[in-house]
């Protein structure tokens, strides 16, 4: 890839989290960033005037609006060499709990939304032969919780999609690389919707207020985060899997670990099923 201070950046959710942190530490080292938010004064107020940044209003569920807004960057700053699938959130509830509208929104955002954006940066990525994708999973994508299962169904899909796009986008020297990170001092765990038909048997209420209590106390650094992400960027070793806290690594080995033993129990009954 090009030389890295030349890089383009198209960053979705770009007015908060990770991907306001991202912009800003991308602007301040004189990076080019076309940032994205459903109302990009919101952007505007928390960074400033930058003449390296393109602020975006985008819905990013809408394909239309997510296609202009990669036109306008590329028409803005000549091409496109990173894009970030940012943008999402958690919908905390028992599935039962969750409304068929409310499951499908939360769909709407942290799926086909990151699907938006891989099909309209693609053809770009293709003709320049190279570019590079983060997708933002989490460690929840890894292994279930009571109580958020809807958000372990959209992180699953991303790594999984990911992983295919990987390989889709290897003959054109695109990078795919899987962000999944543990837990991190955002404004997440303050901004979470809760699903609107309350079961008390569940008791969902606990949840949200011991993740309430939380917040603020979350181990991980999201300046760190996102410059492992600026280093990483464009390199030809660029790792597809990134487990970003020491909570989302052990989340994930003891996921696996368990997984692993759960096969070889019932590997027997596994090849118990082919023809005699």
């Amino acid at each position: 890839m090009n030389n890295q201070k030349e890089q383009v950046w198209f960053i979705t959710g770009a007015s908060n989290g990770f991907g306001l942190a991202l912009a800003k530490k991308l602007l301040a080292a004189g990076y080019k960033v076309a940032a994205t938010s459903r109302n990009k004064a919101s952007i505007e107020d928390k960074i400033g005037t930058n003449p390296n940044l393109l602020a975006l209003t985008v819905d990013i569920t809408d394909d239309s609006e997510v296609k202009a807004a990669i036109d306008e960057t590329v028409k803005n700053f000549g091409k496109i060499d990173v894009a970030v699938n940012n943008a999402g959130y958690m919908l905390l509830g028992a599935l039962e709990e969750v409304s068929a509208k409310e499951f499908q929104q939360s769909v709407a955002v942290n799926v086909f939304a990151f699907q938006n954006v891989i099909r309209n940066v693609m053809p770009y990525f293709r003709q320049q032969k190279s570019g590079h994708f983060f997708n933002f999973a989490s460690s929840a994508g890894y292994s279930a919780d009571a109580g958020a299962g809807s958000y372990n169904a959209v992180k699953s899909a991303v790594i999984g999609f990911s992983e295919a796009l990987a390989l889709e986008a290897k003959p054109f020297n695109v990078k795919v690389t899987i962000v999944s990170p543990g837990l991190f001092r955002t404004n997440f765990l303050g901004a979470f919707p809760v699903a609107q038909n309350k079961i008390e048997a569940y008791g969902t209420q606990n949840l949200v207020d011991a993740m309430n209590q939380f917040n603020g106390q979350q181990p991980g650094n999201p300046d760190k985060l996102v410059k492992i992400l600026i280093d990483t960027a464009g390199k030809e070793n660029a790792p597809l899997h990134l487990l970003m806290g020491g909570d989302a690594y052990e989340r994930a080995v003891n996921y696996y670990k368990s997984q692993l033993e759960n096969l070889e129990q019932l590997k027997e009954l596994s090849f118990s099923t082919g023809f005699e």
